[in-house]
């Protein structure tokens, strides 16, 4: 399988999304079709028009198995035209920079980087040093970078702190639209979820509202643990693994969600709809337990709610939608965000790494346990 190449490998490789589109598999692809809104075109965060995800994964020799993932609301200068957003904690055993300025201001300034816990520094420094560099920014004194993680210390070797800024930079320029890699790949690298390989999961919902469509598009660094079910099937128990018990080293570690809409919301509402993928997380049977660090950050691309750096006066005016409004935008949330984790899962591959090896959710297994329970359509 193409996870003994990983032992053969003594440098560091970049792959780029398009060699590794072609890899993945989602649960769409596999004939699962889930919830009841439709997904966009590319059942991705990408979906959104303007944001981009650009990923740098690291690997090399058997033990460095780990990556950047960034993710940005739209091309250009973020911190002259800020974007509404909002975080919501769903457990707080784990690290993300700039959580308090964007909580108390309700906007986000820069691109979100995710990658692992002892490289969260590196990638402030990264942030910042993109941000002071772009055009505008020149008399810039403050830069709140936003910085998630998880723990990827089993595959990878993770007290070598191996990424460098570089690596933050080119994660970053090298986001795009359209269709994004997903499983082994950028900060979902050396992760694992529900005791088997986890890593970057995607996916997308279109709500309608007063006729007009909204997309809500959901990307997941998926580290974390409970009891796998899909569909409300309780996948871990029929599969009699007993990786798949609750016990605590399987369910501790982490799943940080970034949920990006073009819906009009402000900050209040936003943080309103982070809530709601906590629901996504628990449809699959993540637990949030005791050593998780599950942090969802949502923010709007609605290019009449940015914000100016350079404030033209006292007053700024936006509309934005109803409260009565959002309750769509919420069970789209839910949807993108359960099929994401489901997405990671299903296309990340079986991993050697420095302290052992993580297997590939056993996917045949699992369509035939679907489908037995007439739950593959």
């Amino acid at each position: 399988m193409k996870y003994h190449l990983l032992t053969l490998l003594s440098l560091f490789l970049f792959v780029t999304p398009l060699q590794l589109v072609a890899q993945n598999k989602t649960l769409r692809e596999e004939g699962i079709n889930l919830g009841v809104l439709p997904a966009g075109k590319f059942n991705a965060i990408t979906d959104v028009e303007g944001v981009l995800v650009g990923h740098k994964t690291l690997i090399a020799g058997d033990s460095i198995r780990t990556g950047v993932t960034a993710i940005l609301p739209y091309s250009g200068n973020i911190f002259q035209q800020k974007v509404p957003a909002a975080i919501h904690l769903g457990n707080g055993f784990g690290k993300l920079a700039g959580y308090t300025q964007l909580e108390e201001l309700g906007n986000l300034e820069t691109p979100i980087v995710l990658t692992n816990t002892l490289n969260v520094a590196t990638a402030i420094q990264a942030v910042v040093k993109h941000t002071l560099a772009q055009k505008n920014n020149e008399d810039v004194r403050s830069v709140n970078a936003v910085v998630g993680e998880t723990n990827d210390g089993y595959l990878n070797d993770i007290r070598g702190q191996h990424v460098q800024e570089s690596h933050v930079q080119a994660a970053i320029e090298n986001a795009t639209t359209g269709l994004i890699a997903q499983g082994n790949v950028g900060a979902g690298t050396g992760t694992r979820c529900f005791a088997y390989k986890g890593g970057i999961g995607s996916s997308s919902r279109i709500a309608s509202l007063n006729e007009k469509k909204y997309t809500v598009g959901v990307l997941v660094q998926a580290n974390f643990g409970g009891v796998l079910q899909i569909k409300g099937l309780p996948i871990a128990t029929y599969l009699k693994d007993e990786k798949q018990a609750p016990r605590q080293e399987d369910t501790d570690g982490s799943c940080m969600i970034v949920v990006a809409t073009d819906a009009p919301l402000d900050s209040r509402n936003l943080k309103r709809l982070a809530k709601r993928a906590m629901l996504g997380l628990a449809r699959t049977g993540g637990i949030a337990s005791n050593g998780s660090g599950d942090y969802v950050i949502a923010f709007s691309t609605a290019a009449q709610l940015r914000i100016p750096y350079d404030n033209q006066g006292a007053m700024l005016e936006q509309k934005v939608l109803h409260n009565d409004d959002v309750s769509p935008l919420f069970l789209a949330t839910i949807e993108a965000t359960e099929e994401a984790i489901y997405n990671a899962l299903l296309a990340a591959e079986t991993m050697v790494g420095m302290h052992g090896t993580v297997e590939e959710l056993p996917e045949q297994k699992v369509l035939e346990l679907l489908n037995k329970h007439g739950l593959l359509k």
